[in-house]
């Protein structure tokens, strides 16, 4: 039984906190209007899954968000192996340069690429593959910095030149914390989203959001809100996935090859 229900403890608390929700809000202990019922919520995300108007929204935001993610990761990663320690001079060079750009308000930001791209895609992608670069960078870096002195040393023993302590001991040492990077700027590949759809925009999550709150459309409010948690959950979900078949499978089968 044990077995059974073990994989669903960790969700009770989702259900308690529904239950809890629905409740509260049908006894009216808090004002339905600004916070209806969970089953109204999502038959309200039913109905706007079935008429396609979330749909269209959603395709169109998790577009943005892939893209700005997918240029983070692309350059992001070969960047941190630049500045992981390897070459020292470009690590001094642009490290403190990197900090600086890292601390900068992203919605600061935001308003100073508008003037340049306009209200437009390029905008939007471009705010959140900023966003999301800076987790990657230093993760990447972090990895190859921690990477164990013994095995670098052990693997020179062997006669290992640089190319291949860099795939054979350096890689699979830093991947872990790299896919902790990347976790991180998928989720804020959304939180970005959200707020660039909402400052300039007239389609996406972020948008709909803004458009039922100026329509005054509460039920849409959450329905959309809704959609935008599962979402991240969802994309965290994945990068969990790909994380273990990466770093626990396709590591193992690349040491244990003959390269």
């Amino acid at each position: 039984m044990k077995r059974i229900t073990a994989p669903f403890s960790k969700y009770i608390s989702i259900a308690v906190f529904l239950l809890v929700w629905e409740t509260v809000s049908r006894l009216k202990l808090v004002n339905p209007l600004f916070i209806p019922p969970v089953t109204k919520v999502l038959g309200k995300t039913w109905e706007m899954l079935m008429d396609g108007v979330l749909l269209k929204h959603m395709e169109i935001s998790i577009f943005r968000a892939f893209l700005g993610f997918l240029i983070a990761m692309v350059i992001g990663i070969p960047l941190g192996f630049l500045l992981g320690g390897w070459f020292k001079r470009l690590q001094l060079a642009l490290g403190p340069l990197l900090e600086f750009f890292s601390q900068t308000n992203p919605f600061i930001l935001f308003h100073l690429i508008m003037l340049f791209l306009g209200i437009g895609e390029a905008t939007k992608v471009s705010i959140i593959a900023w966003v999301c670069i800076w987790p990657i960078i230093f993760s990447t870096i972090s990895g190859i910095q921690n990477t164990n002195p013994y095995l670098l040393k052990a693997a020179r023993g062997f006669g290992l030149n640089r190319l291949s302590l860099f795939y054979k001991i350096v890689l699979p040492s830093a991947g872990p914390a790299i896919f902790v990077g990347l976790r991180l700027s998928a989720g804020y590949s959304f939180f970005m989203l959200i707020a660039a759809e909402m400052m300039g925009s007239s389609s996406g999550l972020g948008w709909l959001i803004l458009n039922s709150q100026e329509n005054y459309d509460i039920l849409r409010i959450f329905a959309s809100a809704t959609v935008i948690a599962l979402l991240g959950l969802g994309v965290d979900l994945l990068m969990g996935l790909a994380e273990k078949k990466i770093i626990r499978v396709g590591f193992e089968e690349f040491l244990n090859s003959e390269y």
